[in-house]
């Protein structure tokens, strides 16, 4: 079950000296989700992670992005390629629970280990401009649909090998960006039914996903619309930039130092 916040609990949370930061976080993550259309897991998972830990980054993050981006994904509908998102959304939905199992499952530090790597690979993958030049089989599909699981399930970093798998093909860019957000839309639902299961949405958790959320949206929107019409290379190489710096200075090695 969801356990609601009251307005008691709100104080206690906002009081705290890693709030500030945490909430810089979230603006800055949304921001950047505004202007490019990805990189919001690959900011705010590992610096949240680094401030209160993995099982609070990731529950926040799957309530923030799905509320937000829900509007986006209803508009971006009629450019879906249904053909292509069902076979990538049957497999996600299968390797889901393996990767709330790893999150719920899986020491802490472990995790921000693994979540800090995930998002370096990720960012060499954007950089190298990797793509998948098959034929788009049901086999390519599934494996493309159980990586996206697992990491969704585990960290809600998915996107990588969709963007591998659907950028390589022939679809319009308005077909690949309505197809990553539908197949976001699905396995969003399901993640939040799975993380109500196994405990994960605590006060705690739904309390920084309200107060976290309405900076991330803000920002979202400021992103989107303050930076239309500006140099596509420029503000990726930004965000490549600020991805890089946040899968860096989140591993447990620099704890110490923070």
């Amino acid at each position: 079950m969801i356990e609601l916040p009251s307005l008691s609990s709100l104080y206690p949370v906002i009081s705290e000296p890693r709030f500030a930061a945490a909430a810089m976080v979230a603006v800055m993550s949304g921001l950047i989700r505004g202007f490019t259309g990805f990189g919001s897991a690959l900011i705010y998972i590992p610096l949240i992670s680094a401030v209160y830990g993995p099982r609070v980054a990731v529950p926040t993050l799957l309530l923030i992005d799905t509320i937000c981006s829900l509007p986006w994904a209803v508009k971006a509908m009629p450019a879906c390629n249904w053909r292509e998102v069902w076979p990538v959304a049957i497999a996600g939905t299968l390797t889901l629970p393996l990767g709330v199992a790893l999150l719920v499952y899986v020491d802490p530090l472990w995790l921000r280990w693994f979540i800090s790597a995930l998002v370096l690979i990720a960012l060499g993958v954007l950089i190298a401009g990797w793509r998948y030049q098959g034929r788009p089989t049901w086999y390519a599909a599934a494996a493309t649909g159980a990586a996206a699981g697992i990491g969704g399930g585990a960290v809600q970093i998915a996107a990588p090998p969709l963007l591998i798998f659907w950028l390589g093909g022939q679809n319009s860019a308005a077909t690949v960006r309505a197809n990553i957000m539908v197949y976001f839309i699905w396995s969003g639902t399901l993640s939040i039914v799975a993380y109500a299961y196994s405990g994960l949405f605590t006060v705690q958790t739904v309390t920084l996903s309200l107060l976290f959320g309405i900076p991330f949206a803000v920002a979202l929107g400021f992103g989107a619309n303050w930076f239309h019409g500006t140099s596509d290379t420029l503000y990726r190489r930004v965000a490549y930039v600020i991805i890089g710096t946040a899968g860096l200075i989140s591993l447990p090695l620099f704890d110490g130092l923070r």
